[in-house]
């Protein structure tokens, strides 16, 4: 009996302090995820200053800073200011209802994925640990930005965190997204020609930015042109409350666009990507100050940097992961970049031979050459036609939304770029389906404000919207696509339906094989199954699952 009383003291104060830790380490995390703002001068004259309606939809700040929503869909942003806090302060008060309803967007897709409300708060401290550093990683400049921009962010979202906390975390979540179990909702393509390889020997980059974070997310787009107080003027693609840059050209004629490559886990913060893009894209007017900005900061996740230079002639792409920087020059006159490093110091990187292996990646990149291939000299118009194509390699019918397309029909934006002329196009919805719209930044960056609601785009440069867009295959992608959002969010779907309006595409028979399985019709299941394995499937992992779930219907079977 002596033995055992003392066995369970032993246990006790093994529990105890096992309780006290966590409890301490509750209390540190909860507070190591709140940040201080950063301290700023003049914040209440700032502040004070009301935008104006003018007509339309353009309303106007005192200055030359504006906003309005063109007959496209897109929003059109000018914001200058001379001081970090300042300028976003002014972004905040254009775009407020923009930053709302995409926090909302957020929020709610968020809600989707993880249900639970305990879940949700522990993923939220979690979050907050991983990135406690974070403010250390992020200029002082842009810190003053992003309270600027928080201070037009909603109340109701304070069972996240602060506004400064939230707007400052969302920069991250570009990293966060395809690092954590490399979910990889971000896997891009992008692709550059000039010289032989244009029409006119000029530059043309086009890119896929294939971030999906829900439909909601996607809806309201900015095209931002930024005048700031140092640097150079730029203009990039974004959404509300985003200062960071995904996709960009500046007044240089330097362009900048990110894909997402193979990472570890991060346990720690670094400089959000968008973050490291965006002082390139401000700071940067040729390539070697691109790697030497890319080379001062530290990332948490690997990723490649394409970056075109005018006044270099060339592109090339910066590989950076949390330890080394590599830069690949093709020594060409064009460069391809999907989600695997090319460069010979990051080849046989153990993370990037597995991409290359069982991801889309490679058949991607495979894909996209044959298409420059057979479409070189090109021009806006057949860039647009390569990143609105939906096929497989040699032209084979892979499914409407395959991520191994080059247009997985997913896209939050598609842009290209030509840095010579200044001029950039920028897709609308749906996808990148929808026109380009082309804007010249040169003659943007001229205007002294804007008194009406007019056009500010190159009406006769606009590129038109596909015609797939038309037709009736495009009708049967929609019904497949609600049938899919139905079932991601636990509602009824017909299973028929939803491979009869995509029959190519091997997830129309995972999703319908799925559906079957959750209502124990395991030999239905098993069959569509089986059907999927026989069709272009995107990802070795993929593949290995569907084999997993034929196996269980089997067990399901035999009882």
């Amino acid at each position: 009996m002596r033995f055992l009383r003392r066995l369970l003291k032993i246990i006790g104060i093994i529990i105890g302090v096992l309780i006290l830790f966590l409890v301490v380490f509750c209390i540190y995390v909860y507070n190591v995820s709140d940040y201080d703002p950063p301290s700023v001068e003049g914040e209440r004259d700032i502040t004070s200053e009301q935008r104006k309606h003018v007509e339309g939809s353009l309303y106007t700040l005192e200055d030359s800073s504006w906003i309005k929503r063109n007959d496209y869909g897109l929003y059109e942003m000018y914001v200058s200011g001379a001081e970090p806090f300042e300028f976003g302060t002014k972004n905040g008060k254009l775009a407020r209802e923009l930053i709302v309803s995409q926090e909302v967007a957020f929020t709610d897709e968020i809600k989707r994925m993880i249900p639970s409300d305990g879940y949700l708060k522990f993923l939220k401290y979690i979050i907050g640990f991983m990135n406690k550093d974070l403010p250390d990683h992020v200029t002082d400049e842009y810190k003053k930005e992003i309270y600027g921009i928080s201070l037009a962010a909603s109340d109701s979202f304070d069972w996240i965190g602060d506004k400064y906390d939230r707007i400052l975390n969302y920069h991250a979540a570009h990293d966060i997204g395809h690092a954590l179990q490399n979910m990889m909702l971000v896997g891009c393509t992008s692709f550059g020609a000039w010289s032989d390889k244009t029409e006119d020997g000029s530059m043309l980059l086009g890119r896929n930015f294939d971030f999906w974070v829900g439909d909601k997310f996607a809806e309201n787009k900015i095209v931002a042109f930024y005048d700031p107080g140092k640097g150079y003027k730029f203009a990039f693609v974004t959404w509300g409350g985003f200062t960071g840059v995904v996709s960009g050209m500046n007044e240089q004629g330097l362009t900048v666009t990110i894909n997402a490559a193979k990472s570890k886990i991060p346990f720690g913060a670094a400089t959000p990507v968008s973050m490291v893009a965006r002082e390139v894209l401000q700071y940067a007017s040729n390539i070697n100050d691109a790697i030497a900005i890319a080379k001062s900061r530290e990332m948490f996740v690997s990723e490649s940097f394409l970056v075109g230079s005018a006044k270099d002639r060339k592109a090339v792409i910066i590989e950076k992961t949390p330890d080394e920087l590599a830069v690949y020059d093709p020594s060409s006159d064009h460069i391809l970049c999907t989600n695997h490093y090319q460069s010979k110091e990051f080849e046989e990187q153990k993370l990037n031979k597995e991409q290359k292996e069982r991801s889309a990646s490679v058949y991607r990149y495979q894909r996209l050459q044959e298409l420059t291939e057979r479409n070189y000299p090109l021009t806006p118009l057949k860039v647009a036609d390569i990143l609105r194509d939906r096929g497989g390699l040699h032209d084979a019918n892979i499914g409407n939304g395959n991520e191994k397309a080059v247009n997985q029909l997913i896209a939050h934006h598609s842009v290209i770029f030509q840095p010579d002329s200044l001029r950039m196009w920028v897709s609308t919805n749906n996808w990148q389906l929808g026109a380009y719209v082309c804007y010249d930044l040169g003659k943007i960056f001229s205007m002294k404000g804007l008194l009406k609601d007019t056009v500010i785009y190159e009406e006769n440069k606009n590129i038109p919207a596909d015609d797939f867009v038309f037709s009736r295959e495009y009708r049967d992608f929609i019904r497949f696509r609600k049938n899919k959002m139905a079932f991601l969010h636990g509602k009824p779907v017909d299973t028929v339906e939803i491979v009869r309006s995509n029959p190519e595409y091997y997830d129309a028979y995972r999703i319908a094989g799925d559906y079957c399985f959750k209502h124990n019709w395991y030999g239905e299941a098993e069959a569509y199954y089986r059907q999927a394995l026989t069709l272009e499937i995107a990802t070795v992992d993929e593949r290995e699952a569907i084999e997993e779930k034929i196996t269980l219907c089997k067990k399901k079977l035999k009882r």
